[in-house]
C-alpha cells in the first residue's frame, strides 16, 4: 500500500466538492419553497408538488451540481485514500447551516449548533486517528 499525498490542488478540489455539495442542499431546498403545499397527503397532490419542483430553476442547478460533485469527487479519490479525504471534505456540516442561516433565514438553536460542533469534532478524532495510524504502519 502506498501513501498519497494531499497536495494544494487536491485541497482545492476538496473545498470546491464542499461548497458545491452545500449548492445542492441549498437548491433542492429552493426549488421545494415553491411548492406551497404544507403537506403532502395523496397522489394527487404529490403530482402537483413533484411538477412544481421538477419546472423550478433550481431543481435542475441542484442536478447540475450533483453531477459536479459526483466528477469532482470521482477525481480526488482517484488521487487519495478514502479515509483521508472524508474527513478533510466534512466542512459542509458547517457550511450548510450557515447557508441556511444566511439564504433561507432559517433559526438555529444553540443546541443544534453544539450538536454540529460535536459532529466536527468528531471529524477530526477520526482525521487524527487514520493520521496516527498511517504514522504507525511507516
Amino acid at each position: 500500500m502506498f501513501k498519497k499525498k494531499v497536495t494544494f490542488k487536491i485541497l482545492c478540489l476538496l473545498i470546491a466538492s464542499d461548497m458545491l455539495e452545500t449548492a445542492v442542499h441549498f437548491f433542492f431546498k429552493k426549488s421545494t419553497l415553491g411548492a406551497s403545499y404544507e403537506q403532502v397527503t395523496d397522489l394527487a397532490t404529490a403530482v402537483v408538488f413533484l411538477k412544481i419542483v421538477f419546472f423550478s430553476p433550481f431543481f435542475w442547478g441542484g442536478l447540475l451540481a450533483v453531477f459536479s460533485v459526483f466528477i469532482l469527487w470521482s477525481l480526488i479519490l482517484s488521487k487519495i485514500d478514502l479515509s483521508v479525504a472524508v474527513p478533510i471534505a466534512s466542512f459542509s456540516y458547517i457550511l450548510v447551516p450557515l447557508v441556511s442561516v444566511i439564504f433561507l433565514h432559517e433559526q438555529i438553536t444553540a443546541l443544534r449548533w453544539l450538536g454540529v460542533f460535536f459532529v466536527l469534532a468528531g471529524v477530526i478524532l477520526v482525521s487524527l486517528s487514520s493520521k496516527e495510524r498511517a504514522e504507525q504502519l511507516k
